[in-house]
């Protein structure tokens, strides 16, 4: 190319460059419930539809609140089940702005698993650990339930759905922790149209957790800034356990005294 011809394409680069709005990016608060009981004080399990919030729940859905008291939602969004109601509920009686009654979008409700009581012996191991435990593990099942494709399958399409909506600038989503996991993973893997080549299973929820992802109007412009910020225990210190994990150790008493 003659170099007239190279400053010419140089500048009308810089030029477009220079035209460009950057940062102007709508966010999303992307939490997981608080922490919730699966089992009651006897060792049996409760339907996990159902299981409310206990006392922890609460405090760390309350310090959440306190977290994002100035941030003013114009959309809110839960899964429908009782705990993201509950724990969205306490999260915006801390809120100082005016934020809209929440919808229900049943799509982003947890992976479904089969009814602890009914899960095969030889569901258990894989059913708990090996789902989240593997990245793209598609043809998992959780518990002898819906299988990792199924999960998404119905999660990227809400998503993306929520995306193509313009009509929001600060959302808050309080969902769970599969769900979220989902939902981070078509914002790193290059997820698009409702779909996604990769499913992370690493990225850990803590309960009432706080993600923050910014998202821009061009495909695929999602700046991830924050991940798993849990206002009670910011530095991750009281367990080194994940969440099945501690969900397995009960499960394994409860069949053990059955």
């Amino acid at each position: 190319m003659p170099a007239t011809s190279a400053r010419h394409a140089m500048s009308d680069a810089l030029e477009r460059l220079a035209a460009r709005t950057f940062g102007a990016r709508r966010r999303i608060y992307l939490m997981r419930h608080g922490s919730s009981s699966y089992f009651d004080t006897a060792g049996r399990p409760v339907g996990t539809d159902m299981a409310p919030l206990n006392e922890l729940g609460r405090a760390q859905s309350k310090a959440a609140g306190d977290l994002l008291r100035d941030v003013a939602f114009d959309r809110v969004i839960v899964s429908g089940l009782p705990r993201t109601i509950e724990t969205a509920e306490l999260v915006l009686q801390h809120n100082r702005q005016r934020a809209p009654a929440y919808e229900t979008w049943p799509e982003l409700r947890e992976i479904r698993g089969a009814r602890v009581q009914d899960i095969r012996a030889e569901d258990v191991e894989e059913g708990f650990l090996g789902v989240f435990g593997r990245p793209s593990n598609f043809d998992a099942r959780f518990l002898g339930g819906e299988s990792v494709r199924e999960f998404v399958e119905r999660v990227w399409p809400a998503f993306a759905r929520l995306l193509a909506d313009p009509a929001w600038r600060e959302a808050l989503l309080v969902l769970h922790g599969g769900t979220n996991r989902a939902i981070l993973s078509y914002c790193l893997a290059g997820g698009a149209d409702g779909r996604c080549a990769a499913f992370l299973p690493a990225l850990h929820q803590t309960p009432a957790c706080i993600n923050l992802i910014d998202v821009g109007d061009a495909p695929g412009d999602f700046v991830v800034r924050a991940v798993n910020l849990a206002a009670l225990d910011l530095l991750q210190t009281k367990t080194r356990k994940t969440t099945l994990e501690e969900l397995l150790e009960k499960f394994l008493r409860f069949r053990k005294g059955h």
